[in-house]
């Protein structure tokens, strides 16, 4: 018996089968499953995706009005400063003082002083006649209203 389980051994192994003339069927049933799980699939890979990106595009904002609201913090301490130092750059006592030492100048005495006033333009009466140049050179009129 040992000599016929080698040769059906020896049979088995050498047997060779020729598969080339069987041709598989396309599934259709399976195809179209398949592209139905691809869109799924795709569709909610770019749901996903545009979630995503929303998400950083918010986070960036943020960042981006966080460092702005920053930067005019820090311009508004500057703009502080400096109109700080134009206020003490134009006050009188500094300019006195920057005349006599740097200039030289000597205060006026009482006889030399000349004061003089601003004086604020009165307002135009209600109602005025105003002369306008014409392109003829003749003068012209024209009644005014002043509104109040």
């Amino acid at each position: 018996m040992s000599t016929r389980r080698a040769v059906d051994f020896e049979y088995a192994i050498k047997k060779d089968v020729r598969n080339n003339p069987i041709v598989r069927e396309i599934d259709e049933e399976r195809q179209q499953q398949l592209w139905r799980t691809a869109g799924i699939s795709a569709v909610l890979v770019i749901v996903v995706l545009f979630s995503a990106w929303q998400t950083l595009e918010l986070v960036l904002h943020g960042y981006e009005v966080q460092r702005l609201e920053h930067d005019r913090a820090s311009e508004e301490e500057i703009n502080r400063h400096l109109r700080l130092e134009i206020e003490t750059l134009r006050s009188p006592k500094r300019i006195e003082e920057m005349a006599i030492k740097d200039l030289k100048l000597i205060a006026p005495d009482r006889e030399q002083a000349i004061v003089i006033e601003r004086v604020t333009p009165a307002a135009p009466p209600g109602k005025s006649i105003v002369a306008l140049g014409s392109s003829q050179g003749e003068p012209g009129l024209r009644r005014s209203v002043a509104s109040r």
